[in-house]
């Protein structure tokens, strides 16, 4: 009867309607899910170069007036920097439409530079190998592999200060992009002088595994290496 059809129809938009809605709030969800792992891998890295700076004027406090300042100038820095990424995500966070509507242009390896300069900065040494011949990467594996770099660097700061690490890019289109990032291992018995939440390797796992690629970190041969193969489609 059309009382019967137009209660199926009804029933089918309702349905509909609620589809519509859960699949709204799962892309919610996946969003905030990256916005954590973003949060995690920039702030993890910048306070960890305030810490090293912030050593620096506990365990020096004989050193040069300059380098004080200087010390002193770049945790004031960094510390401004951590606060407005922060306040940058959480106000991606309280718009939700933001957050599915707009786009954000993250980091990529492009930007590398720009990060080694900063851990050389705190002391880190740092020498990088590109043989990549500065091919464009696609949006994914430049992000992606700016964080496995990213994450190398900022666990070598906090395990193995001052100790020097060795950054790896290869590959070609039409095959794959290796980053490897490696590091001596620290002193027996010695602790990290900036503790790390234990999530970071975590999420980069999952960033990696979402970007089609594959992590891997071990430690061997008295050091720790980190490694991750991403896409890189002709």
């Amino acid at each position: 009867s059309r009382r019967a059809l137009l209660v199926s129809l009804h029933e089918r938009a309702r349905r509909a309607e609620a589809e519509q809605g859960r699949r709204v709030a799962e892309a919610r969800m996946a969003e905030r899910r990256t916005l954590a792992r973003e949060m995690h891998d920039v702030l993890a890295h910048r306070l960890s170069l305030v810490a090293t700076h912030a050593g620096a004027l506990e365990y020096r406090p004989d050193s040069a007036p300059d380098q004080l300042a200087r010390a002193a100038g770049v945790v004031r820095t960094g510390v401004h920097q951590a606060l407005e990424e922060l306040r940058q995500v959480i106000g991606l966070l309280r718009d939700d439409d933001d957050l599915l509507d707009e786009g954000r242009a993250g980091l990529t390896l492009a930007d590398l530079p720009q990060l080694v300069a900063e851990v050389r900065e705190a002391g880190q040494s740092v020498r990088v190998t590109d043989r990549t011949d500065g091919a464009a990467l696609p949006a994914t594996a430049a992000s992606t592999g700016y964080r496995v770099v990213q994450e190398g660097l900022t666990n070598a700061r906090k395990h193995a200060p001052g100790r020097p690490v060795e950054v790896l890019l290869d590959g070609e289109p039409g095959g794959l992009l290796l980053i490897d990032v490696r590091n001596p291992l620290p002193e027996p018995g010695s602790a990290p002088d900036v503790p790390g939440s234990g999530l970071g390797l975590v999420g980069l796992t999952e960033r990696v595994r979402l970007a089609g690629g594959r992590l891997d970190h071990q430690a061997t041969g008295g050091e720790f290496r980190l490694q991750a193969w991403l896409p890189w489609p002709a």
